[in-house]
């Protein structure tokens, strides 16, 4: 069985494939580099009958062995041969998945708490040994090839901050706050704000305030074990970076709404999360099995209506392609560096599993339709300046240590 699949998908590159101690069998053109895998005989029957779900998980459970090239390198040659991963679309497929969608991403208060355990209530050690010192696990914003990582993560929060316009004082809300990282560097940059972040992971909100403490910003900054549905505003500003992957398709109207009710008449909210610039889909099986479970990377047809239906303004929107992709790639890199210390902290199976939850997110990025979004949005139309030059200005102040200049709205573009 899986022969015949290798044959009927693989027209380029040169993959070759050994069963057991089975004749190895070499498919493909034979351009570009060499891959060769050996698999036990279940592994095998597993991979013909359910291809995107069984070969993270043969990897992760030793069942299937790379003697030559790596993961990134099968995962290239299968975006080389579409016949390999594109389906037709037809209506059923497309009624499947929106069940799918329905029943994997209810997401209420239960199921998102035990959702956000199952990732991010692992250990801090694990995050701190390949994220950047800040601990920003979302796209970093590489202004140039060779920025570093601490670079890039450094220009991504100045480049959120210069889009939400940021008053010298006031209230902000960062919903899904992480381990505080952003909430705290937008009070270095707003010495007047009052920040608010919320969290549904008890180790991140534990380290969060810490931090806060630590910087001497426990008065002002004030990091919170809640749902986001729970909060009463309203905000000036509201700020999520990363936590809408984690809301469910079926929950979205439920998301714009709540933010709408939050912000002030006169705020602006940034929404950053990743998307698909193809129709609406479904999660990654593995993904959704073992790292993210109850997400959902939308599509932008899916997300705008919901805007819509709240009643907000739309004012800016940008979409990040490859930037993801870089982060990834050196999250990769440190987490490879680390390896002996992350399998001390787990297992070798942990490793293989999170290699494969790395490797093929960066594919994503890359290869398969996978970009980060960022959306400005307000209540009203004036709410901002009508030229993006304020943008520019502040990002530039902000990614050098300095602090808003408190541009107000219309006047400020006069």
């Amino acid at each position: 069985m899986l022969e015949g699949y290798l044959q009927r998908t693989v027209d380029v590159g040169d993959l070759t494939v050994a069963v057991g101690g089975g004749r190895p069998r070499r498919y493909g053109d034979g351009c570009g580099r060499p891959i060769v895998i050996r698999m036990k005989p279940g592994a095998a029957m597993k991979l013909a009958m359910d291809p995107e779900l069984k070969l993270g998980e043969c990897f992760m459970d030793g069942e299937l062995v790379f003697e030559q090239g790596d993961m990134f390198d099968l995962l290239e040659l299968v975006a080389r041969n579409p016949r390999f991963w594109k389906k037709p679309r037809t209506a059923a497929r497309r009624l499947q998945e929106a069940a799918l969608r329905r029943l994997q991403q209810m997401n209420d208060r239960v199921a998102a708490r035990r959702n956000v355990a199952h990732h991010y209530d692992l250990s801090y050690e694990l995050y701190a040994r390949f994220l950047d010192a800040d601990m920003q696990y979302s796209c970093a914003y590489f202004t140039s090839p060779e920025a570093t990582l601490e670079q890039a993560q450094a220009a991504k929060k100045a480049h959120i901050a210069a889009k939400l316009n940021l008053p010298q004082g006031g209230r902000l809300l960062d919903i899904g706050c992480g381990w505080g990282g952003l909430g705290l560097s937008l009070a270095h940059m707003a010495p007047e704000l009052e920040v608010t972040g919320v969290t549904l992971s008890r180790e991140q909100h534990a380290v969060a305030e810490r931090r806060a403490q630590a910087q001497g910003l426990s008065g002002r900054v004030d990091f919170q074990l809640r749902d986001y549905r729970d909060v009463r505003g309203p905000f000036d500003r509201i700020v999520s970076v990363g936590m809408f992957e984690h809301v469910g398709q079926p929950r979205f109207q439920e998301f714009f709404d709540i933010c709408a009710r939050l912000l002030a008449d006169d705020g602006v909210m940034l929404l950053h999360a990743i998307g698909r610039h193809t129709p609406p889909g479904r999660t990654q099986p593995f993904i959704a099995k073992y790292i993210f479970p109850g997400g959902y990377i939308p599509s932008l047809s899916e997300v705008l209506p919901m805007i819509e239906e709240a009643g907000l303004w739309i004012t800016d929107m940008e979409i990040l392609r490859l930037h993801y992709a870089q982060t990834l790639r050196e999250w990769r890199r440190r987490f490879q560096a680390q390896r002996a210390e992350i399998a001390a902290l787990y297992d070798e199976r942990f490793c293989r599993m999170w290699e494969f939850y790395l490797t093929s997110s960066e594919a994503g990025f890359r290869w398969f339709g996978m970009m980060n979004f960022q959306i400005q949005l307000t209540k009203h139309v004036d709410a901002v300046p009508i030229t993006r030059d304020y943008m520019f200005a502040d990002e530039q102040r902000l990614g050098q240590g300095g602090t808003t200049a408190a541009n107000e709205g219309w006047a400020a573009a006069g």
